[in-house]
């Protein structure tokens, strides 16, 4: 076999680094490689380590990773919108040779695996080398611990993409065999919980380094327990959940949107976060390329206006008089929208008592845009609504006074892969599973007493957009929001069937647009009913016509297929033999 070809699945990170001139020209590295020597000292180890955190971000378009653009477009969340043709996700049409998800996927985390596995041969290397240049012991099994973190959560995010997947090891771990002959014969799981439980026995409560950014125990307690969830083994997350809780180390912080701002990043209710950056140029590592999402219209335009939130998440966030949830969909009004209106024809946004957090989550018609003393006027600032609706999304795009570059495109935001209200819901469901109803209400009455402490302000009086003034009074509520818990004894909590929908709906307006969506109606096995629903609702809505004659198979969509390219030179590798 041409082992070149195998690069797409073991890339190894090279470091430019300087090497110093020697008489003997035969004993010169060559330039742009650095030597066995370097890589396995101090220094290199952990520029190698700091190097494999990099892929935790994606990679090229598709950041902050490829979970948060399938795990929504693939749901009833999001649609891909904009006026480009690369729509195969929300149609369920990827195939084997489609670059930016299937092949870019693939290449991105296996990126991330080999960097990972390249920290622990070269660490290796140093614990057998020169003393002088011998990493500490206790460092070096934190060093260890943390590759193996990210060699897990690479390919978890793997796993739970394809059908079943190789789990690539150093050479060592797998005496000897090539990358090559790694076989999918199996799912990945063993491996990836064996990994994130190294990490659990072998690193420190605490950062290492005190580096915020690095994985901690409480990362790989809370990563393990994720793995457990997408198997539906609820008994072995549960010790996991309750250690999480019991440490009295995480809390919810006071107000939603506080996950999703600079200036509050590792807050009490982060578990562990991507660190974000932004540089003079397009080489930065923000969560997003920003352009994919941001308006294609209006005062802040310059994007392509991707990943718009549905009609059916809005429609949601409606509650009843109470603050309660419409918990059967059926039940539910339709909140009206925009979409197909003319910003200068009038347009009244709904006066439906909502919850709050939606609009931190959906940028929409008559509703104020952040904090930019904008309010949103509807078609006016999307190109196209036939592709994606009214809405846009908002949560994922900076404020004004933390964007950077051409209206504000840009931001330094981190991402939370995990945070508290995560731990809480998925202990909620799991008592619920226990019929342990009125634990769980308790626990999902902690997310939603903290949603309604953060609404948006100003009120906008202004029903069309024709270029006069806005009339908007800052001091009032922008919606008619409202938002309580769950009383004692309520209904929502007196079943097994009420309270899974309970839990499932505040995972679903907790973290909606955040990429969690469709792999939780795959695992909770609903996937078929609630997206073939949507698909109808969809095109009732006049959303999207494109979808006309389209289905969800739960059988032949519920994984991408693997990489034509990487099965071409990989031959041990099977494809998904559902997938046609």
């Amino acid at each position: 076999m041409n082992k070149r070809l195998i690069k797409i699945i073991m890339i190894s990170v090279v470091f430019i680094l300087p090497v110093s001139c020697s008489e003997d020209f035969l004993d010169t590295q060559p330039k742009g490689r650095a030597s066995e020597n370097v890589m396995s000292s101090k220094k290199g180890v952990e520029a190698l380590l700091v190097a494999a955190y990099d892929p935790l971000n994606g990679t090229g378009s598709r950041k902050p990773g490829w979970d948060m653009f399938v795990g929504s477009m693939m749901s009833d969340n999001c649609m891909w919108g904009g006026e480009y043709a690369d729509r195969l996700i929300e149609v369920y049409a990827l195939h084997p040779n489609e670059g930016y998800t299937v092949i870019g996927k693939w290449q991105a985390k296996y990126d991330g695996v080999a960097r990972a596995n390249d920290v622990i041969r070269f660490l290796r290397a140093n614990q057998k080398g020169d003393d002088k240049e011998k990493i500490a012991a206790n460092r070096a099994i934190e060093i260890e611990a943390e590759a193996k973190f990210l060699r897990a959560h690479y390919h978890f995010s793997l796993q739970r993409a394809y059908w079943q997947i190789p789990y690539i090891k150093t050479s060592e771990e797998m005496d000897g065999m090539d990358p090559t002959e790694v076989p999918n014969d199996k799912p990945a799981w063993d491996d990836i919980e064996k990994d994130f439980q190294f990490a659990i026995d072998n690193l420190p409560e605490d950062p290492p380094l005190n580096e915020v950014g690095r994985a901690t125990k409480w990362a790989a307690i809370v990563a393990k327990a994720h793995a457990h969830m997408d198997q539906m083994e609820l008994d072995q997350a549960k010790p996991l959940l309750n250690a999480i809780i019991a440490s009295n180390r995480f809390s919810l912080v006071d107000k939603y949107n506080d996950n999703f701002e600079s200036d509050t990043e590792h807050n009490e209710e982060s578990i562990f976060e991507f660190e974000g950056c932004i540089g003079p140029s397009n080489g930065d590592n923000a969560i997003w390329e920003p352009w994919q999402i941001l308006f294609q219209k209006g005062p802040l335009a310059g994007g392509w206006g991707q990943f718009q939130p549905t009609i059916n998440l809005f429609n949601a966030f409606q509650t009843d008089s109470d603050g309660l949830p419409i918990l059967n969909v059926e039940e539910r009004d339709s909140l009206g929208h925009d979409n197909g209106v003319e910003s200068y024809e009038e347009f009244i946004p709904t006066n439906h008592p909502i919850d709050p957090r939606v609009d931190h989550i959906i940028t929409r018609r008559g509703i104020p845009y952040k904090d930019y003393g904008l309010i949103m006027e509807g078609k006016s600032w999307i190109r196209e609504q036939d592709n994606g609706g009214p809405f846009m999304t908002k949560k994922l795009l900076g404020s004004s006074w933390e964007a950077t570059g051409s209206r504000g495109r840009r931001n330094p935001r981190n991402f939370r892969f995990y945070r508290y209200s995560r731990v809480l819901l998925w202990r909620a469901e799991i008592h619920v599973e226990d019929r342990e109803f009125e634990k769980a209400r308790q626990l999902v009455n902690m997310i939603r007493k903290r949603a309604k402490n953060e609404i948006v302000m100003g009120k906008c009086y202004t029903y069309t957009f024709d270029g006069r003034p806005v009339e908007i009074n800052w001091d009032e509520p922008a919606a008619n929001y409202k938002v309580e818990p769950y009383p004692e004894n309520h209904e929502a909590f007196s079943s097994l069937e009420m309270a899974r929908k309970a839990v499932r709906y505040e995972h679903r307006v907790e973290f909606a647009t955040e990429g969690y969506r469709f792999f939780q109606l795959r695992r909770w096995g609903i996937d078929d009913e609630v997206l073939n629903n949507f698909i109808k609702d969809d095109l009732k809505n006049r959303a999207r016509t494109r979808l006309q004659g389209v289905t969800y198979d739960p059988v032949q969509d519920d994984y991408i297929p693997l990489p034509q390219p990487q099965l071409d030179i990989q031959p041990v590798l099977q494809q998904d033999p559902d997938w046609k």
